[in-house]
């Protein structure tokens, strides 16, 4: 059977070798490195010890120094399987997602008239490249001098120009009998509409190649010299040769240079991929002047797991950015992601370049951002959210944008890192402790230290250990009736949790719980490791609790989370108050204060007694006044007593 011209070309570009040997064999996790594809383990097809099988993902070839098996991943599964090559090729379609293409009998004269195409390609990046060093190149020439290339760069660019002519370049190819079907079919030249010859599609442009992986040119881009042009810069039609859509430009050299340690950059134009390159950052790429497509971020993520987007410090860089992300949201996988890295407000990378030099692009991308930050900045720059609705239209938007993100595990950390976020924009500001504190707008001293019998008295005790029983208690009942966490979401957010393993056993809840409750236990063993777990649900006090000791009262664990919350909430509220009323006291002490800071002591002993442990121990009578039982049972006694013996008299 034969396969369409570039159906192995997309399925190899569709799969990561290192993924479909991986299936067969354990990496060795201390020779391997994953962030640059460079795999090593035990060879599949012969017996040892030693990890010799090396994968490299980049080039997308393994090579076994022990047995000397080599191949790409359709071999691979061709001997590891035992299966035909075409065998081979539909398990690795299936797995990738692509249909197997119909039989078709004129596959390899498609071929042959795709290796023709590029023949003629390559006659016509001489033509040019000689073209640019006539005298009808000399405008073009003082540009690229302008721009800082010289012979030696617009050599290795192969950089040419098309004469001021309708017919330059078909004149040329004809006259070396190049059949006018493949001059057409190449998109150098376009039928006219006259009847008369076809005519040449640039003219009086400076010509940069366009290469595929393999090397073969199979477009050209056009910058045109005269200012008053339509189009500045003009693309190759799309042809059998070329897919605007799936192409990079720069994309073989680039691939080289991210397999030696250089991040992958991608700018927006051809003379912005050739200035990084020239200035020391090969392993940059274009996307041919469109917005970068579906195809070309799975060919990004196909050359390095995390590209760094370097876009022009303007407002159509900072919207390209935007589409990369509604882009990117839905198709991120483990591992694979963006960065954005946003040049100076009105330059691109080349101006950044030459005004300050290599140093200051590699400052840019040192500090390029993650995905999310950017997205963060999006919804929330220049925007004030001074009321609940417009709190709300945030959080409404940003669920939008998290829900398009199709794997669970990195939407539940996107959540949680927005959450973050949102939490330092709206979190209440504390006041400074170096800053005197000024209680209804008059002024106070800064309070003296504390002497040794006020460090001793009963106000400045530890009033945490209440506080933090009842967070235990709140995170079991969580943990064991994960179902209830939705409900409670704001509240557990809230809760400033002084333990360190309170506050790492809430951030795990609030990842995991909301969307995977049943395997809750799982998540935060895995991320955390079993001790604060079992050192939580061992605690006296918490294994008591009816929820936690009988865990799935959905019912009753609401109940009890609900008069939890609700307590901490008080308590640290009085918390508050008695240090307000302390702190009045410390400059005027008076008999309003001294009474309002017993009452408030009052309040907040109340508060922190539990409810359930007052209805064991007392009953309240009709005036609200409390009764100890046992004296009550003692008192009824005593009366039972006096009536038995009235009766007997």
């Amino acid at each position: 059977m034969s396969l369409p011209p570039g159906f192995l070309d997309e399925l190899r570009a569709r799969l990561s070798l290192s993924q479909v040997v991986g299936r067969k064999v354990m990496w060795d996790q201390r020779k391997s490195n994953q962030g640059k594809g460079d795999m090593w383990a035990p060879c599949p097809f012969h017996h040892e010890k030693t990890a010799s099988f090396h994968v490299d993902d980049q080039k997308g070839f393994y090579y076994c120094f022990g047995c000397h098996a080599k191949g790409d991943a359709i071999s691979f599964v061709k001997e590891s399987e035992n299966v035909s090559f075409i065998e081979a090729v539909e398990i690795l379609a299936r797995e990738a997602g692509m249909p197997m293409p119909e039989r078709d009998p004129k596959a390899q004269e498609k071929q042959d008239r795709r290796s023709q195409l590029a023949e003629v390609m390559e006659q016509a990046v001489q033509f040019f490249r000689l073209q640019l060093k006539t005298g009808a190149g000399a405008a073009a020439r003082d540009y690229l001098t302008r721009r800082g290339l010289n012979a030696q760069a617009l050599d290795r660019w192969e950089i040419g120009f098309a004469p001021d002519g309708w017919q330059a370049l078909w004149d040329h190819l004809t006259g070396k009998n190049v059949a006018e079907d493949l001059i057409l079919g190449a998109g150098l030249a376009k039928p006219s509409n006259k009847g008369k010859k076809p005519y040449d599609t640039f003219r009086n442009r400076i010509m940069y190649p366009i290469r595929d992986p393999r090397g073969r040119c199979v477009a050209f881009g056009g910058r045109a010299m005269d200012p008053n042009d339509n189009a500045k810069y003009l693309n190759s039609p799309e042809t059998d040769l070329f897919d605007k859509g799936r192409s990079l430009y720069n994309h073989g050299p680039a691939r080289q240079a991210v397999g030696k340690g250089q991040p992958l950059i991608v700018a927006e134009g051809y003379m912005d991929v050739i200035a990084l390159a020239e200035a020391g950052f090969g392993a940059s790429v274009a996307p041919l002047g469109t917005a970068i497509t579906e195809h070309q971020l799975q060919l990004l993520w196909r050359v390095s797991d995390e590209p760094i987007i370097a876009l022009d410090g303007d407002t159509a860089g900072l919207r390209a950015a935007m589409r990369a992300i509604d882009l990117a949201l839905p198709l991120l996988e483990a591992g694979k992601s963006l960065r954005f890295a946003l040049m100076p407000e009105g330059k691109d990378p080349d101006d950044l370049l030459r005004a300050e030099g290599p140093g200051a692009v590699q400052s840019v991308l040192d500090a390029a951002i993650p995905m999310v930050k950017l997205l963060w900045q999006r919804e929330t720059e220049g925007k004030v959210f001074d009321s609940p609705e417009r709190k709300a239209a945030l959080d409404k938007s940003l669920r939008e944008k998290i829900k398009l993100i199709r794997d669970p595990s990195i939407r539940s950390h996107y959540g949680q890192e927005i959450k973050d976020l949102r939490w330092q924009l709206f979190r209440p500001q504390r006041q400074s402790p170096n800053r005197p504190w000024q209680p209804r707008g008059k002024w106070q001293p800064q309070p003296q230290p504390a002497s040794p019998g006020a460090r001793a008295s009963f106000l400045a005790s530890s009033e945490n250990a209440d506080i933090q029983l009842r967070e235990a208690a709140i995170l079991a009942i969580a943990v064991l009736n994960p179902q209830v966490v939705v409900q409670f979401e704001h509240q557990l957010e809230e809760m400033d949790c002084h333990d360190p393993d309170h506050a790492a056993l809430r951030g795990a809840i609030l990842r995991h719980a909301i969307d995977d409750p049943d395997n809750l236990h799982d998540h935060i063993v895995q991320t955390l490791g079993p001790e604060p777990l079992e050192k939580l649900l061992t605690l006296r006090h918490v294994a008591v609790i009816p929820c936690v000791h009988k865990p799935g009262d959905v019912e009753k664990a609401e109940m009890t989370l609900a008069e939890e919350l609700a307590k901490i909430k008080a308590l640290r509220g009085l918390d508050a108050e008695i240090a307000e009323a302390a702190e009045e006291l410390s400059d005027l002490a008076d008999e309003a204060l001294t009474y309002r800071l017993a009452q408030a002591a009052e309040e907040r002993n109340r508060t922190s007694r539990s409810q359930n442990e007052d209805r064991a121990v007392f009953d309240i009578a009709d005036n609200g006044a409390r009764i100890n039982r046992d004296e009550k049972d003692a008192f009824k006694t005593i009366m039972s007593g006096i009536k038995f013996e009235r009766k007997r008299r």
